[in-house]
C-alpha cells in the first residue's frame, strides 16, 4: 500500500469533497479519483460513498482513515528521527573517562550534551584506567574515551591530545607542607606515595615515578585502582599523591592540593575513538574538544 495513496485518501476523508481535496493535493480531480480507485482495489473494499453534494466514508473507509493517520504519523516521526541521526543530533554515544578526568570533565561534558544535543543518549563510564579504555574502544564497547595516553595509538584508533595539565601534590590537610604555596617535591622524600597501578594497568604511574626520581628519591608506593580511593587514602594520612591538576575538582575533607615548586611535569589528556566515527559520535567529540580548550 503506497503512502502516497494513503495521504491522498486522508485529505479526501477530511474534505469530503473531491474538488477541495484535489486542490489541497495539487492534483487534477480525475487523478485523485484514479488514486482512490487504486487504493480500493488494494484493500479490497469500498472506502467512500458519493452523493450529489458530498463524499461520505464507508465503515471500511472510517477504519482506514483512523489507521492511516497513525501510520503516516509514525512515518513522519521516523523520517524526522532519521534526519536527526544523519545530522549527528540523535543516537547513543558511550563515553568513558579516565579517573583523573572524571570529576572535572565528566559533569561539564554531560551538561553540554544535554543542552546542545538533547536527543542524544549519553552513556557515561567514569573512573576507568587508560589501557582498559583503549581496549574497550577497540572492542566497540565504547565510542569515545578521555584518557592519559602513553606511546603510539593502537592500530585502528585515533588518539588526539586535548590539553596538558601540570601534576600537583595532594597532601593530608594536617601535613607539615600543606601551608606552603608551592611544595618542593624533594621535601616529600621518605614518605609513601599513593599512586595508580603499575604496569600496563595505568599510564600515569610511570610519569609520577619519573617525577620523584628527577627530584632525587624512589618512593614507597601504595597502589590503588581509582582516583577517588587515592584521594581518600591521602585524606586518611597514608601518604601523598601526585595527580593531574583536574583532580582538584575532587574535593574531600582532609585533603589539600598544592602546586609543585619549579617546573612541574605536564601530563597529556587525550581523546580516543575509532577511525571512522558515526556523525553523532563526531558531534559529541566536538563538544569534548570545546570543553577542554583553553578559556
Amino acid at each position: 500500500m503506497e503512502t502516497r495513496l494513503l495521504r491522498s485518501f486522508v485529505v479526501l476523508a477530511e474534505e469530503q469533497h473531491f474538488g477541495r481535496a484535489a486542490a489541497r493535493l495539487h492534483v487534477a480531480q480525475p487523478a485523485l479519483s484514479q488514486q482512490l480507485k487504486q487504493l480500493e482495489q488494494q484493500v479490497g473494499a469500498r472506502l467512500l460513498e458519493r452523493t450529489t453534494r458530498r463524499v461520505e466514508l464507508t465503515a471500511a473507509g472510517a477504519l482506514l482513515r483512523e489507521r492511516a493517520l497513525r501510520v503516516l504519523a509514525d512515518l513522519d516521526r521516523t523520517a524526522a528521527d532519521l534526519a536527526l541521526v544523519a545530522a549527528g543530533r540523535s543516537g547513543r554515544v558511550r563515553l568513558g573517562f579516565v579517573g583523573t578526568a572524571t570529576y572535572a570533565l565528566l559533569p561539564s561534558v554531560a551538561r553540554r550534551v544535554r543542552s546542545e544535543l538533547p536527543d542524544v543518549e549519553l552513556v557515561l563510564h567514569g573512573e576507568q584506567l587508560a589501557p582498559a579504555l583503549l581496549d574497550r574502544v577497540l572492542a566497540d564497547h565504547l565510542d569515545l574515551a578521555v584518557l592519559r595516553p602513553s606511546g603510539p595509538a593502537p592500530t585502528g584508533l585515533v588518539v588526539e591530545e586535548l590539553r596538558r595539565e601540570p601534576l600537583v601534590v595532594a597532601l593530608p590537610a594536617g601535613h607539615a607542607l600543606a601551608g606552603l604555596d608551592e611544595v618542593p617535591l624533594a621535601d616529600l622524600a621518605g614518605e609513601p606515595l599513593v599512586a595508580h597501578p603499575s604496569g600496563r594497568r595505568s599510564t600515569l604511574q610511570p610519569l609520577v615515578l619519573d617525577a620523584c626520581r628527577a627530584a632525587g628519591f624512589e618512593p614507597e608506593v601504595i597502589e590503588v585502582g581509582e582516583t577517588g580511593t587515592l584521594v581518600a587514602l591521602v585524606a586518611a594520612g597514608l601518604g601523598f599523591g601526585l595527580v593531574p591538576d583536574a583532580v582538584r575538582a575532587l574535593r574531600l575533607d582532609g585533603v589539600v592540593y598544592r602546586p609543585l615548586a619549579g617546573d612541574p611535569v605536564q601530563v597529556p589528556l587525550a581523546l580516543a575513538h575509532r577511525a571512522d566515527p558515526a556523525p553523532v559520535v563526531q558531534r559529541v567529540a566536538a563538544l569534548l574538544r570545546a570543553a577542554t580548550s583553553p578559556p
